[in-house]
C-alpha cells in the first residue's frame, strides 16, 4: 500500500497567505494578501492511488517529518520543541512529476505542557479542527508551509495543490486538506 503525507495547521480567519521556508533550520517567513503517501503512527498506511503520470505517493522519512514540523513551526514563530510530531493518519506526501515539486500535508501534534493549566502556544494552535498545513518543495529546495486550517467552503486555498497529487492523495478536487479535516 502507498500512503499520503499530511500537515498540520492552526485555524484561522485570515485571508492572508503566510509562508515560511526552511534550509537547513535556517527559517525565513514571508507574508502575501505533492507523489503522495498516507502514514498512519503504528507505521499502517491508507490505501491511495500510488501514482498518475504526473505524481506519484512518497514514502514519510523521519527526516522528513522533522523538516515538516519545523517549517510549520516556524511559520506560527513557535518553538519546534513544543511539538511532539504529526498527526497519525493525516500525513501526506507526494511529488508533482511534471515540475519535481514535493508536496505534503500534516496535522502537528503538540507535545504535553509541564504545567496542564498553562497551555503551550503549541498547543494552543493545535486544538481546532482547522490546524492543518500544506507545505511544498521544489526539488533541490527547502519546504514552504502555508497554514491552510482557515480555509473552508467560500475561501480561497493559500497556495493550489496539483489536481494529480490530490488524486493520488484522494482528497477533493480543488481542496487543501483531506476530507472531514
Amino acid at each position: 500500500m502507498v500512503g499520503a503525507l499530511a500537515l498540520a495547521a492552526c485555524s484561522s480567519s485570515s485571508t492572508t497567505s503566510t509562508t515560511t521556508t526552511v534550509s537547513g533550520t535556517s527559517p525565513t517567513t514571508t507574508s502575501t494578501s505533492a507523489t503522495a503517501s498516507s502514514t498512519t503512527a503504528a507505521g499502517s498506511t491508507p490505501t491511495t492511488s500510488a501514482a498518475t503520470a504526473t505524481a506519484a505517493n512518497v514514502p514519510v522519512t523521519d527526516q522528513v517529518r522533522s523538516e515538516l514540523v519545523a517549517a510549520a513551526a516556524a511559520l506560527q514563530d513557535i518553538p519546534v520543541a513544543q511539538f511532539s510530531g504529526l498527526a497519525p493518519g493525516l500525513t501526506y506526501y507526494g511529488q508533482d512529476k511534471t515540475t519535481g515539486t514535493y508536496w505534503a500535508g500534516a496535522r502537528l501534534v503538540a507535545a504535553p505542557s509541564s504545567d496542564p493549566s498553562n497551555p503551550t502556544r503549541a498547543q494552543v494552535s493545535t486544538q481546532d479542527e482547522g490546524s492543518y498545513y500544506v507545505f511544498s518543495k521544489p526539488s533541490g529546495g527547502s519546504w514552504t508551509a502555508y497554514a491552510a486550517g482557515n480555509v473552508g467552503p467560500g475561501t480561497a486555498c493559500p497556495v493550489t495543490i496539483p489536481p494529480a497529487v490530490l488524486q493520488v492523495w484522494g482528497w477533493p478536487a480543488g481542496s487543501c486538506r483531506p476530507s472531514g479535516v
